[in-house]
C-alpha cells in the first residue's frame, strides 16, 4: 500500500512581510502533479494545515481546493491538527467528509479510532493523533502518568487498541528527540517537548510533523516529510520534497523521496555593494528568488533595499557583515573620562562602534563641531 507523506503546509503564511499564498498554490498543484505519476492509495497530511489558528479565507480557500482534488482522485487523505492550527476548526464537517475519503481527527478525548484499508497483503491501520500536550492528556487519564510528553504520548498510545500482528501507521505532530531544528518552528524551551522515538515501537510507519526538515528520527519507520517550501532562510539548503511511504506485507516497508521545485527559492547572498550589483554577478543568479543579502561594505550604503530591489525583486532580508557588526567591545570606564578630552572621548567611541579609527577629514569635522558646542555657538 502506497502513501504521500506531507505535514506543514502552513496556509497563509507571510515570511518577512511577504505572502507566500501564490507560492503555496504553486507548490500544491505540483504535489497534485506527484500524485498523478505516483497513484497513491492514500495522502496524508500530519499537521499545521494552517500558519494560524484562525486563517485568512484565501487560506481556507486554497486547502479546499486542494481537498477536492484530492477527493476526485479517489484518495483517502489523513489529516490532523498541529501546533498552530485550531483542532476545532480543522475538525468541522469530518464526519460528512469521511464519505467523501477525507479523514480528519476530531479533537484529542482521549479516543482513537484507526481507519482500516486492505489491500493483497492484509489490513493497514492509520491512527490519527493530533497535536497534544500533556496537560490534554491528565485532564483526561488523571490517573495515569503525563507529566512530560514522552509520558503523555505514551499515555495517549497505550489507549489505542492495536493489533501488532497487522500493519500499523500513526499520523501524530511532535517534536520527537534527535529531530534537526529549524528558525521558523516553535521551539520549548529545554527540549522541554522531546517525545522518545521509543513511544512508536507498536507501529510499521509514524507519519510525523512539526519539524521543517525532512528527515528520519531514530530509523527510517519513524520520518518527518518536511515543509514542502522553505519558510525561513535557516531552510535556504534544504531539499523540500515530499515522502512515498509503501508497505508490503509486515515488515517491509520502503521509503522515498520526490524533490519538490519551488515557485521562488530562498537564497543567500553576500559581498560588497558593487559586487552584488555588478552585471556580471546578477546574471549567474535566479534573481526573482527571495533573497537574503548581506552587504560587508564598512559604511552604510544610503537607501540599500530600495536599491538592491530593481535587481532583486524579492529581496527580503538585508544586513551587514563588516568591522562594526562584528565588534562586540564594551566600553571601559576603568580610566577616569575626567582625564581625557571631548574629542579623545568621542574617537574612542567611534572606533567601538565601528570597528575602525576616524580619518583626517572626520577628525576635524567632529573637532570643530566640538569647539562651537563648547563656545556655545549654533
Amino acid at each position: 500500500m502506497k502513501f504521500i507523506h506531507l505535514s506543514d503546509l502552513h496556509l497563509g503564511k507571510r515570511v518577512n512581510e511577504f505572502s507566500m499564498l501564490e507560492d503555496q498554490k504553486y507548490i500544491l498543484t505540483e504535489i497534485i502533479n506527484i500524485i498523478d505519476d505516483e497513484q497513491p492509495d492514500g495522502v496524508i497530511i500530519a499537521g499545521d494545515v494552517y500558519d494560524k489558528s484562525v486563517p485568512s479565507a484565501e487560506a481556507v480557500s486554497l486547502f479546499d481546493d486542494f481537498l477536492c482534488k484530492l477527493s476526485e482522485h479517489g484518495l483517502q487523505t489523513f489529516i490532523i491538527s498541529g501546533n498552530h492550527d485550531s483542532p476545532e476548526r480543522i475538525a468541522f464537517g469530518s464526519r460528512l467528509m469521511s464519505s467523501s475519503g477525507i479523514h480528519i481527527s476530531p479533537v484529542y478525548d482521549g479516543n482513537i479510532t484507526p481507519v482500516s484499508m486492505n489491500d493483497i497483503y492484509g489490513t493497514v491501520h492509520i491512527y490519527m493523533l493530533p497535536f497534544i500536550k500533556p496537560v490534554h492528556v491528565r485532564s483526561i487519564f488523571p490517573e495515569e502518568p503525563a507529566e512530560s510528553y514522552t509520558e503523555a504520548l505514551n499515555t495517549a498510545i497505550s489507549h489505542m487498541d492495536i493489533n501488532e500482528t497487522e500493519r500499523n501507521i500513526l499520523v501524530t505532530h511532535q517534536f520527537v528527540t534527535g529531530a534537526a531544528r529549524s528558525d521558523s518552528e516553535e521551539i520549548s524551551v529545554g527540549g522541554s517537548d522531546n517525545v522518545d522515538p521509543d513511544v512508536f515501537s507498536k507501529f510499521d510507519y509514524t507519519a510525523l510533523g512539526h519539524i521543517h526538515r525532512p528527515q528520519n528520527v531514530g530509523g527510517e519507520n519513524i520520518r518527518y516529510s518536511g515543509t514542502p517550501l522553505k519558510y525561513s532562510f535557516s531552510e535556504a539548503g534544504h531539499r523540500k520534497s515530499v515522502t512515498v511511504v509503501e508497505l508490503a506485507e509486515k515488515g517491509s516497508l520502503t521509503v522515498r523521496e520526490i524533490p519538490l521545485i519551488p515557485r521562488h527559492d530562498m537564497r543567500e547572498i553576500k559581498g560588497t555593494y558593487m559586487e552584488l550589483t555588478a552585471k556580471s554577478f546578477y546574471e549567474r543568479t535566479a534573481t526573482d528568488d527571495y533573497i537574503h543579502v548581506t552587504l560587508t561594505d564598512e559604511e552604510d550604503i544610503p537607501d540599500a533595499v530600495s536599491k538592491l530591489r530593481v535587481i532583486y525583486p524579492n529581496l527580503m532580508k538585508l544586513d551587514y557583515d563588516n568591522r562594526r557588526t562584528r565588534n562586540t567591545t564594551q566600553i571601559d570606564f576603568s580610566e577616569a573620562i575626567e582625564q581625557k578630552s571631548p574629542i579623545e572621548l568621542f574617537s574612542e567611541f567611534y572606533e567601538m562602534q565601528n570597528g575602525q579609527l576616524m580619518n583626517s577629514e572626520q577628525s576635524e569635522f567632529i573637532e570643530e563641531l566640538i569647539k562651537k558646542i563648547w563656545n556655545g555657538e549654533k
